[in-house]
């Protein structure tokens, strides 16, 4: 089995961890895949002699190379590597150098055990939906695992989103911008925006504004089979779109965007030993007593 890594060479705590998991991989003769950018960036960490098992490749080979992506570091990175492997069907397993971690939730102590269960097939592989967004001005396409964001970009007043779904007209929202999140992405962007949490499970899209002028403009929860059409109305300005908070661009309003759901999936890497409401409970906090960890002043 061959083990592609991507890493967050940013992460303080990298160094140890990728030596430690390449080492850890070579002794249980399972080959180890890197690109050629953190190739360079272990060699001035590492000596050659300990990369020397090491297939290198570039982007694109390193993906059709692997039969599992590991990506080290924080969910940023997961969504990075999801945009990395595309439609290219790899699974991806997340290690949490971060913070959060809802995407990448492996610990670093649990990695040996998590390459062991590996091995022995002793993992699920959840299928999770991705987002397409198309401009209707230049016809680029977008795709997200956690959201599309069409806002304002930095001007402080609103804007108008004229907003349809399956060419049925719902609401036109006086708002700084508006999240259309996949069940992924419910406890990102999206949950700070005041939108549920939707099991991955469920075959939905939200729609949440953000920020909007109205209180009663709620989010509102659509099948998967549908296309959902916004319109940025205001003039004078730009329209702003972004994927998953890592790739943008500014278009000339009025600006159109059709948000549907893509035709592949992203396959993430999970331990049977935990579950969706365990993962909940720990990175939220659930049940948690907070006023036991006040300090006195």
């Amino acid at each position: 089995m061959k083990f592609g890594i991507i890493a967050n060479t940013t992460k303080p705590a990298l160094q140890e961890i990728i030596g430690d998991l390449l080492a850890y991989l070579h002794s249980r003769n399972l080959q180890v895949v890197l690109t050629k950018e953190l190739t360079e960036w272990c060699e001035m960490h590492f000596d050659k002699t300990s990369l020397s098992h090491v297939l290198v490749c570039n982007e694109n080979d390193f993906v059709l190379r692997a039969d599992m992506i590991i990506a080290l570091g924080g969910d940023g990175t997961m969504l990075s590597t999801a945009r990395l492997v595309g439609s290219r069907g790899k699974p991806i397993l997340g290690i949490n150098l971060g913070k959060l971690g809802f995407l990448a939730e492996v610990s670093i102590e649990e990695t040996h055990q998590c390459i062991d269960d590996i091995v022995q097939n002793n993992y699920v592989l959840e299928e999770r939906m991705v987002l397409e967004a198309k401009s209707l001005s230049d016809n680029e396409l977008f795709y997200a695992l956690n959201e599309i964001v069409i806002d304002k970009g930095a001007l402080p007043r609103v804007i108008e989103l004229e907003t349809h779904v399956d060419n049925d007209y719902m609401v036109t929202y006086s708002a700084d911008g508006i999240i259309m999140n996949t069940p992924t992405g419910s406890t990102a962007y999206s949950l700070a925006s005041g939108g549920p949490i939707v099991h991955p499970a469920c075959n939905v899209i939200t729609i949440n504004p953000v920020a909007p002028h109205t209180l009663t403009a709620r989010p509102v929860i659509v099948p998967d089979t549908s296309e959902i059409k916004v319109t940025v109305k205001s003039t004078g300005h730009f329209a702003h779109i972004t994927a998953d908070g890592q790739v943008e661009k500014f278009y000339d309003t009025p600006a159109e965007f059709i948000v549907r759901k893509a035709d592949y999936t992203i396959k993430l890497v999970k331990r049977k030993q935990r579950t969706y409401y365990d993962l909940l409970r720990t990175k939220l906090q659930w049940g948690k007593d907070i006023r036991t960890q006040r300090t006195s002043s």
